[in-house]
């Protein structure tokens, strides 16, 4: 087939729409989306119906795209008084965890290595390297599969789970970046010395660097960010979304020319935002989430036409073994040793947060960097990888609510659907429903003798699926649902 504009947006077209049914009927299986969309661009690659696509650096640009659009919606959508409590334990898990799953990890695949009737055989330093790549849990799927699964946890899981995804990447980032350079100086062989106080140097630069650079651009972008939208005063308010946007790219782009992490900064950023009244939020909120949607639909399905199904199977049984391991021991033994100085979480709730340490797209967009850098044994970390990240997303990522049940810490899910189906303008006021009970009417049945704060005001009545318009001698009915507004300045 010849690549024309006219044949890339059919052939995106087809695939992405294909993707979502193949999604809606895994669904219904229990079976994680973003897997199925992996599974879609499978189907239509090399081994499937033949469509070409081998340009890891293309892959690499669409992840990183994508990766900026999920952590700042995931960042909008984190709130502070959620965060505060697992602040410590959070940071700790995507700062020290990261390390040692790394450590754990890539020990376990160099004794394999090691190990003569093994069919792997990989330098040292590569064995970590293709640790560093998988030691992230991935942002994206832990955001949808628990948003999917509308698993609501005890104990703050929900909001440490996403903080841990949402701001490990940097750290395995720094890892994979760090150990090619090392791996590029050996040139290859692993016979070439290497000056150990220079590499530990250049790791303790790096590190300060990329959290530095990225936390305090990230800050300052996203208090610029609400300072702007709220004084820009645009006619037309979709243009508030796409400024936004627009704001995000600048964030990673200045963030990594900076030498900062730009992942870091745009999940600040989207903290920061999301944590300030700024105007139009209603539409901001709801276009990053439809482009979260598009992103992941999008990355996941080019990550699965990337690879060859075939060239992956020859190195099934060695990721077969090194993802039970990670699962099973590096994870467990990261998380509990990350959070002994926090005696009050649980043991049940440790256990939770080891099995939710899902790979996926991150894991494998972090594995195309040593194979656009050309490093040795490149090309099975990337189909290792690719391996463990389904196998993560099968066994753990179908399974996380029998977990938290098993576990006993599953929660039942709060209403958070407004039933009347209305907004205001966060300056306006705020909307609160509630519904009549023979109780609340013993003072009276009209609206006029309710005994209301002041500041209130019932704007709407919906009753048996039908609004009516209030008035002070409307009669009101058990089982009345009321539409409230009142002043920000009224007492909650």
């Amino acid at each position: 087939m010849t690549f024309t504009s006219e044949n890339i947006l059919l052939m995106m077209s087809v695939l992405i729409f294909c993707g979502i049914l193949i999604s809606k009927v895994g669904y219904k299986f229990g079976l994680p989306s973003l897997l199925l969309f992996l599974v879609a661009g499978m189907i239509f690659g090399t081994d499937g119906l033949g469509l070409q696509f081998n340009n890891a650096g293309q892959a690499q640009f669409i992840g990183m795209v994508a990766l900026c659009i999920i952590l700042f919606t995931g960042g909008l959508e984190t709130k502070f008084k959620e965060i505060r409590p697992v602040l410590a334990p959070g940071l700790v898990l995507s700062t020290a965890g990261v390390v040692l799953t790394t450590g754990f990890t890539g020990l376990f695949i160099y004794f394999l290595s090691e190990w003569q009737s093994f069919p792997l055989s990989l330098h040292a330093i590569t064995c970590f390297l293709l640790a560093a790549t998988m030691s992230s849990t991935d942002s994206a799927s832990v955001f949808n599969i628990l948003g999917q699964k509308k698993q609501n946890l005890k104990h703050n899981l929900k909001p440490l789970l996403e903080l841990e995804s949402g701001s490990n990447d940097p750290m395995a980032y720094i890892l994979t970046i760090l150990l090619i350079q090392v791996a590029g100086s050996l040139g290859g062989n692993g016979t070439e010395e290497i000056q150990t106080s220079s590499i530990i140097l250049q790791a303790g630069k790096t590190l300060v660097l990329q959290f530095g650079i990225g936390a305090a651009i990230g800050v300052i972008m996203g208090y610029a960010s609400v300072w702007i939208l709220n004084r820009i005063n645009l006619k037309n308010s979709p243009l508030y979304a796409i400024m936004l946007m627009s704001s995000v790219f600048f964030t990673f782009t200045v963030t990594t020319l900076l030498l900062g992490n730009g992942y870091l900064a745009v999940y600040l950023a989207g903290i920061i935002i999301g944590n300030h009244r700024i105007v139009n939020r209603k539409e901001i909120f709801a276009f990053f989430d439809g482009m979260t949607w598009m992103m992941q639909v999008v990355m996941f399905i080019t990550l699965g036409l990337l690879v060859n199904p075939h060239e992956m199977m020859k190195v099934a049984p060695a990721a077969l073994l090194i993802g039970l391991f990670m699962m099973l021991i590096a994870r467990p033994l990261s998380v509990f040793i990350s959070l002994l100085p926090f005696r009050k979480i649980s043991f049940a709730s440790k256990s939770f947060i080891s099995w939710v340490g899902l790979r996926g797209a991150v894991p494998i967009i972090f594995a195309t960097y040593p194979v656009v850098e050309g490093v040795e044994g490149s090309d099975i970390i990337f189909n290792i990888v690719f391996f463990i990240t389904i196998l993560s997303l099968v066994l753990q990522g179908s399974t996380i609510t029998y977990a938290s049940k098993l576990l006993k810490l599953d929660m039942p899910v709060p209403e958070s659907e407004s039933e009347l189906g209305f907004e205001v303008p966060e300056e306006a006021g705020k909307l609160i429903e509630t519904t009549v009970t023979e109780e609340s009417l013993s003072g009276g049945r009209t609206l006029k003798e309710l005994k209301m704060p002041e500041g209130m005001l019932v704007m709407m009545i919906k009753r048996d699926g039908k609004f009516i318009v209030p008035n002070g001698s409307r009669e009101l009915k058990a089982g009345d649902k009321l539409l409230i507004i009142y002043d920000n300045d009224t007492p909650d």
